[in-house]
């Protein structure tokens, strides 16, 4: 997984490449200018969403026990139990729970990266949508990963096994509630990003191949849950901020067009009366 530190430094570079293709008044540089722009903010995210777990308004030792809360809450909602998902892969497949590690660690951010740039080419008028929707579920995200929570594989009682530290190919290390980094499972960003792919590309792509949008989705909420680094609840609190994202992008929307067309109406009843005046 990239460090946040690089994140940043790309993020930076990135901005002022754009800045400069912007200012330079090339029609050529001018067109591109977007990619770096966009790439470098969904770099500044990535690495934000890094630094959220790093950071906190509560004592980190109070994660594991908001950790227990959840999967208490889950077992009285009567939800499917983690446990019960990570046992139909571990320890029985090996190689695929190896592969469901690799996945966690580096497709959230490349699947995100790529999805982007076919939408910005592809699909432009799609793209602002997409991006902003994405962006502003990110920051509610962030925001509420402030309050560290202890992902299912911190529980003692959930008798889950770190998949990742098991078969060496963790990106946290060893399993410690006082490292601040891994304590940002509630909600999950994984879910939030692999959903809006997998609804955006399903209905704006005229493919066949379409169907990869929603396979990556569902791979990556099994990923998460059998590898032990988010509960039910993260995906659910997570699709909930997508969906509220989206409802406020559409509400602004229909506010903007509606003062628009008020403001058109007016100037055409204005129009004749400045020219009855004169």
């Amino acid at each position: 997984m990239m460090p946040y530190q690089m994140a940043f430094w790309l993020c930076g570079i990135l901005m002022v490449l754009a800045a400069a293709m912007y200012f330079s008044r090339k029609p050529a540089l001018v067109k591109y200018m977007p990619f770096p722009r966009e790439l470098g903010t969904v770099l500044g995210l990535f690495g934000l969403w890094q630094v959220a777990g790093r950071l906190s308004v509560m004592k980190v030792d109070g994660a594991i026990t908001r950790g227990t809360w959840i999967w208490d809450t889950e077992r009285d909602l009567y939800l499917p139990s983690e446990h019960w998902i990570q046992r139909l892969f571990f320890p029985a497949h090996p190689t695929v729970v190896k592969f469901f590690n690799l996945y966690y660690a580096s497709m959230h951010f490349t699947c995100m990266i790529i999805f982007l740039i076919w939408l910005f080419v592809r699909h432009r008028d799609r793209y602002p949508q997409a991006r902003t929707t994405m962006a502003m579920a990110t920051a509610f995200a962030l925001a509420i990963q402030l309050i560290p929570v202890a992902p299912p594989r911190m529980i003692a009682k959930a008798h889950l096994t770190d998949t990742a530290l098991h078969f060496h190919q963790s990106v946290y290390g060893a399993m410690d509630a006082n490292s601040p980094d891994q304590l940002s499972a509630m909600p999950s960003v994984h879910v939030i990003w692999a959903v809006l792919v997998g609804w955006t590309v399903w209905r704006v792509s005229p493919s066949k191949w379409r169907w990869i949008g929603p396979a990556h989705t569902v791979l990556t909420i099994t990923v998460v849950l059998v590898t032990a680094n988010h509960y039910w609840a993260d995906g659910i609190v997570g699709v909930a901020l997508l969906l509220i994202s989206a409802g406020i992008q559409a509400t602004a929307r229909r506010g903007a067009s509606w003062i628009h067309s008020t403001r058109v109406a007016s100037a055409e009843v204005t129009e004749p009366e400045l020219a009855r005046s004169r």
